[in-house]
């Protein structure tokens, strides 16, 4: 079995004891699509224990430019289903445990509140911005991003630290803002900010590294340039300041 994660453990930063930790995480993916896929498959092949996946859609074929869990034969199949599917062929010491429903305010404190961590891969503000006041309600880890066309960005979310509603105060109302189908995507742009959710997930169960929390990347692909925004928390923010607390 240790041969399967060899080329982790010999990572002086990991090694056996941190292969362990890794056994035992839970770790919950809220969203099953382009930026789910690279991190699910990341994660159960870093070995992660258990899985949540939490994702209401089905499998479509305009899915398949970047949505690299499903294959042409899946068109149809709920997303999690075959995504559960695949995650135990790949790594069967990987517990995944299958959610078909949107999260929501009425399910996703129970939800949540089972993991270690949660990484947010969803499509919508309106998810992004729930999952962000539930996990620092339950002082849960969020690892969050988000895409279009050829850019990304992502952030984590601790406690203490400047959560996404510090940095972003208003979302745009349900229905007033371009879709993903509107805007498009180019499927490799999911799989690079995927990735980076996936290995800073890792980080966090590992401890190591630095978090990227108080920063928020953002990544354009055009010009392959990174860059770094320092935020800060803010007391006025309605979910983690000092207005939420009175």
């Amino acid at each position: 079995m240790e041969e399967r994660y060899s080329r982790q453990i010999i990572i002086p930063e990991i090694g056996p004891e941190g292969q362990a930790r890794l056994r035992k995480a839970r770790v919950l993916v809220v969203g099953c699509g382009g930026l789910g896929s690279p991190i699910l498959l990341y994660l159960a092949g870093a070995g992660v224990g258990t899985l949540g996946v939490a994702d209401s859609d089905k499998v479509s074929l305009s899915n398949l430019n970047r949505q690299i869990l499903y294959e042409t034969e899946d068109l149809g199949r709920s997303k999690v289903l075959a995504a559960v599917h695949r995650l135990r062929a790949l790594n069967p010491d990987v517990r995944a445990i299958p959610y078909e429903e949107r999260v929501l305010v009425d399910n996703g404190a129970a939800l949540v509140e089972q993991f270690d961590l949660v990484v947010e891969a969803s499509d919508n503000l309106e998810t992004k911005d729930l999952l962000n006041a539930l996990c620092v309600a339950a002082a849960i880890p969020l690892v969050w991003g988000a895409v279009q066309r050829f850019e990304g960005q992502m952030s984590t979310v601790l406690p203490g630290y400047a959560c996404r509603r510090c940095i972003f105060p208003a979302s745009p109302a349900a229905g007033t803002y371009p879709t993903p189908a509107e805007l498009g995507i180019m499927g490799a742009t999911a799989g690079v900010i995927g990735a980076l959710q996936a290995l800073e997930a890792l980080k966090l169960l590992l401890h190591i590294g630095k978090p990227l929390v108080n920063r928020l990347l953002l990544w354009e692909g055009l010009t392959q340039s990174f860059d770094l925004v320092q935020v800060s928390p803010q007391t006025t923010c309605p979910v983690c300041g000092t207005a939420a607390r009175v």
